[in-house]
């Protein structure tokens, strides 16, 4: 039963095609799942050879592998907020990973869960948040706090507190998996303590909301954000520590076996729909925040986690959906993290407000029938950070924004040049034709200046308003 959950939505009605009405049963049910830290090699699906992935790599099997597929970032907050509202971080100023401040993603902010459930459909998020408002403080007072998973459009959550003074000793002990239970969020209020594994629990809740909401008859989103392989590196329970012993040891040793615990919750959630007769009517999208840190695997790429070459944001993706999305199939067609909102929202056969500008494109006709994609430039930025999560020293020159047009690739520090590179021949960035292509460097150049000076709809913007369409303070 369509039920309203928040003020009027402009330009949220339920279409498909030509623009025909859905029936509720038409609807898929819509599964995000997407790691953290995990590099493009990370899966065997990718080309990996140090973790058995047999359940992701199913789903790849089923469906479609996107290889030239682009985290928002080379960090996690930024991928975040780009996954949720279908925009660039720019535009709410989130240029690194969540500093533990004030600072969050802006209340009334138009998002995915907000308009999937504002056409009737379920939502609910578990796992890893790192949005703002997961403090103890927010909990207690919520009602003049800054804005959580609730806020944000979600039905349910499920998470860990956020504080860094709970969050910082168990990162330090290395205990943030295996006592993670003990500090858990659920729909605003402290959880019981929970003595499982944290990649467990979230596993297991997102199986809970599919059987629920099953049960319910209605369609749903799933947006579960594993903390896995972030640090600390932690043991994850048998058998997966055990079967990479003789391969691996100390920290590669526990990195691999928690992949290895992250492919089966992800083999558990399929089952489940399988059980439940619904598998042939969910469409799951699967990636990851970023690219690798320490002990994960970039591939053939330059670099990793917090570095803008292709190791620290080209990640896997894969999508499936039976009768849709062919199955066992490849894409090299460019797709970004803005992508993922208008993708789900055309799948659900929701419009999206026509006064609210998305930065993403619906990649649902190029993975259905095989349509060309057109998209004009797209656009990297973040901080500087001088050193790189990897065993390795940063490379230079150092950059902040990255301006990609084709197979053009133009790094830049705050607006001005610092390397271009041709990927459809150089895709490892090892030869800077910055000096070889002036009048290609000038023109990008001055795109990226005129889209680094774009409004920013930063959270302590003191005239902010809900944006059009949506109510910062609705409530279910």
């Amino acid at each position: 039963m369509f039920r309203p959950m928040f003020a009027v939505l402009v330009g949220v009605v339920l279409w498909h095609g030509g623009g025909s009405p859905l029936h509720a049963a038409d609807r898929p049910n819509l599964i995000l799942i997407m790691a953290d830290d995990m590099g493009y090699a990370d899966l065997s699906s990718f080309g990996g050879t140090a973790v058995k992935t047999p359940n992701i790599d199913a789903l790849a099997s089923t469906g479609m592998r996107f290889t030239q597929y682009y985290a928002a970032s080379a960090v996690c907050t930024p991928t975040r907020a780009a996954v949720l509202t279908g925009r660039y971080p720019l535009r709410f100023d989130i240029r690194r990973h969540f500093p533990d401040d004030e600072s969050h993603l802006p209340r009334g902010t138009v998002t995915l869960p907000r308009l999937l459930r504002s056409a009737g459909y379920a939502t609910a998020h578990v796992g890893k948040w790192h949005l703002g408002g997961l403090h103890q403080k927010h909990l207690d007072d919520r009602a003049q706090s800054i804005p959580g998973p609730q806020q944000h459009g979600f039905e349910h959550y499920l998470t860990q507190l956020e504080d860094p003074p709970v969050r910082v000793p168990l990162g330090k002990s290395k205990t943030t998996y295996r006592k993670g239970g003990q500090h858990l969020v659920r729909d605003d209020d402290n959880a019981p303590k929970d003595d499982r594994h944290y990649t467990d629990i979230n596993g297991d809740e997102a199986i809970a909301y599919i059987e629920q909401f099953h049960r319910e008859k209605r369609p749903f989103f799933i947006n579960l954000w594993f903390l896995v392989p972030h640090t600390p590196y932690e043991p994850a329970p048998s058998p997966h520590l055990e079967r990479y012993e003789e391969t691996a040891d100390g920290d590669q040793l526990l990195f691999r076996s928690m992949m290895s615990h992250m492919d089966e919750k992800v083999g558990q959630i399929v089952a489940k729909l399988k059980e439940l007769g619904i598998d042939d009517n969910t469409f799951i999208l699967f990636t990851s925040d970023n690219g690798p840190a320490w002990q994960g695997n970039p591939g053939r790429w330059k670099a990793g986690k917090t570095d803008l070459h292709e190791g620290g944001i080209r990640v896997p993706m894969i999508a499936t959906w039976p009768d849709h999305i062919p199955a066992g199939t490849a894409c090299d067609t460019l797709a970004h993290a803005t992508d993922i909102l208008p993708t789900m929202c055309a799948a659900a056969g929701v419009a999206l407000p026509k006064n609210v500008h998305f930065d993403g494109v619906n990649l649902l006709p190029m993975m259905t029938e095989g349509r060309d994609l057109q998209r004009g430039t797209v656009f990297w930025q973040m901080d500087l950070y001088p050193r790189i999560q990897r065993f390795m020293q940063k490379p230079k020159p150092y950059s902040t924004e990255v301006v990609r047009d084709g197979r053009w690739k133009m790094l830049a520090r705050e607006g001005k040049a610092t390397e271009l590179f041709d990927l459809e021949s150089d895709p490892g960035e090892t030869k800077n034709l910055l000096h070889e292509q002036p009048e290609r460097v000038a023109r990008m150049e001055g795109e990226l200046k005129a889209w680094l000076a774009e409004p920013r709809r930063r959270w302590d913007d003191p005239t902010l308003k809900p944006e059009v369409g949506d109510s910062a303070n609705a409530s279910p």
